[in-house]
């Protein structure tokens, strides 16, 4: 009997699951069959394989629940399966099983206030499927080392967790254009490309954007928001626009081509993320030849060396982060002796 490969995605169809499942459907293997379960809403690439069979599953939970069974029926022994959306099969599979994990709030014990009713209740319940059913999986795979310990610890050690960082293109971790050609004015000065969740930390950064308009300095920066899914962001940004005269457009959701389009248009990336599996755009932008400002977290110095870095839950740290890059200096206080102090205390008495 001929081995299949099974890749259960019925979870991923925009942002870095995207990305990565598009490359992946790009190097499908030619030797056997590929079985693609997948969500309605994920385009397909058009040179996908022969051998490929594809079933669409509609976003819903019942729908996704008679994926899980359809998946359990038609695994068999000699088979590979790849779960790519962070979740193991509900039900043991006779095949080899591998999970791969790249969304942090489901091994990570933080606190998930900050999202809507609905989003913190899909959080936990896909937090207890994980945790429930680690023991159909033969092996996670994550993406960088913090992602590792994180997982080793929900798992206690007991399944393999190999960290195997991708893209669709490797290249490395260095810049593919010269430092003169980046030096370059382009289109505009930042560009931050992220969705709207909380820990994408775009208030910090627009609160940072206000302070650098308060000192009349005005960089360009893009970001990339759905307006339907980051509605209350949107409109909160678009305040602080009209309010402060900043100089920040949102392009909206962009296909992955054209945020590579966008790298080569934008001076540098910032970055003010506090929380990330692995942070593709950031890898993306240095091999566009972007520097890079970034949080000084770790899941920053697993990937690269930024240009700058910040303190993510400063506003000031940002801004300060911002002059630098942009070569304006920053004045320290400037300091008194005491028989200054004591003049200025004096002078005030009188």
């Amino acid at each position: 009997m001929q081995r299949n490969l099974f890749i259960h995605a019925t979870n991923v169809h925009r942002g870095g699951g995207r990305s990565l499942l598009t490359a992946i459907f790009n190097v499908l293997p030619g030797g056997m069959n590929s079985i693609l379960s997948l969500d309605r809403r994920m385009p397909l690439p058009e040179n996908i394989s022969q051998n490929t069979r594809i079933k669409r599953v509609k976003p819903s939970v019942v729908q996704r629940l008679i994926a899980e069974r359809w998946l359990a029926r038609n695994v068999e022994h000699e088979d590979i399966v790849l779960c790519f959306g962070n979740l193991p099969p509900l039900f043991k599979l006779r095949g080899r099983t591998v999970v791969f994990v790249q969304n942090r709030y489901l091994i990570d014990d933080v606190q998930l206030n900050s999202f809507p009713l609905g989003i913190r209740l899909r959080l936990v319940i896909e937090r207890l499927w994980l945790f429930k059913r680690m023991g159909h999986v033969d092996e996670f795979i994550v993406q960088t080392p913090t992602m590792k310990k994180l997982l080793d610890k929900k798992t206690g050690g007991k399944i393999p967790v190999r960290i195997l960082p991708f893209l669709a293109e490797s290249g490395g971790y260095s810049r593919k254009m010269t430092q003169s050609a980046v030096q370059e004015k382009r289109k505009f000065d930042f560009v931050y490309v992220a969705s709207g969740e909380p820990h994408k930390n775009h208030r910090r950064l627009i609160e940072a954007w206000q302070l650098l308009a308060i000192e009349g300095l005005f960089p360009t920066l893009y970001l990339t928001l759905s307006e339907t899914d980051s509605t209350d962001l949107c409109r909160w940004i678009d305040k602080k626009k009209m309010k402060y005269g900043l100089k920040v457009e949102n392009l909206g959701q962009l296909s992955h081509d054209q945020i590579k389009q966008i790298y080569h248009q934008a001076d540098a990336l910032i970055y003010p993320s506090t929380f990330e599996s692995f942070g593709l755009p950031l890898v993306e932008a240095r091999q566009a030849g972007l520097p890079v400002l970034a949080a000084e977290m770790d899941y920053v110095r697993e990937v690269l060396d930024p240009e700058q870095t910040f303190d993510p839950e400063s506003a000031y740290s940002i801004a300060r982060a911002v002059k630098r890059f942009l070569g304006i200096e920053e004045q320290p206080l400037p300091l008194q002796d005491a028989a200054g102090f004591m003049k200025h205390l004096l002078e005030r008495a009188e």
